[in-house]
């Protein structure tokens, strides 16, 4: 599968990894590539390229963005470019400006998801993996043996149905479809109380498990 990501931050970079092993063709887009690369402390797993190159190149677009900036960046890439592809956003809607703990952005009545299915209405978003690190995201088999779980919320069935066969090849097995695509509201709010978990646990390796 060709796959463009967004973003080029931690969760951007282990997520390439993670798919190349997998046999994906992957590139990774940002606003500048020379001052990208220039910052960066490693060189980049995959190619990097223009947002509108990357997203040209992905049948499914990764949002690993700031949830803040994510309908700019997508924006960025053109929409042109997103028309009828599947997004996947694993983006959370953190809000850093009055310090630590950060508060959502949007919460309650409106989701990122939610705003990046508005903004690209020929776009197929589908929420997931925003309730775990990065780390985690892609080697879901590192933290108790795999048995935790991970949502996916979406209004098709059909793009939710190709992300699920993503999240199977990571090693995924207890993914639950939460429902439509208001139902990010729900894990994105998640992270306030997995920040402060954070925080209690010393670690960001951790995940829920739903027990029913």
């Amino acid at each position: 599968m060709k796959i463009g990501i967004l973003g080029t931050g931690a969760v951007g970079r282990t997520l390439a990894e993670r798919l190349v092993e997998l046999g994906h063709e992957v590139a990774i887009g940002t606003r500048d590539v020379k001052a990208t690369e220039e910052r960066a402390d490693e060189p980049f797993p995959v190619d990097l390229r223009t947002a509108p190159e990357a997203a040209a190149h992905g049948d499914v677009i990764i949002n690993a963005t700031g949830g803040q900036v994510s309908v700019a960046a997508l924006e960025g890439a053109g929409a042109e470019n997103l028309a009828g592809k599947v997004i996947i956003d694993v983006s959370n809607p953190l809000d850093f400006s009055q310090g630590f703990p950060p508060r959502l952005a949007v919460c309650n009545d409106d989701s990122v998801a939610e705003q990046i299915q508005r903004a690209f209405p020929d776009a197929k978003v589908v929420k997931t993996l925003n309730t775990v690190t990065a780390e985690v995201m892609a080697h879901p088999d590192k933290l108790g043996d795999g048995d935790h779980t991970i949502f996916v919320s979406g209004n098709d069935q059909d793009a939710k149905s190709t992300v699920v066969q993503l999240l199977r090849q990571f090693g995924w097995r207890d993914v639950i479809d939460v429902g439509d695509i208001t139902t990010a509201r729900g894990t994105e709010m998640l992270l306030p109380l997995w920040v402060r978990l954070m925080g209690t646990l010393g670690t960001t390796h951790f995940n829920y498990k739903l027990v029913r």
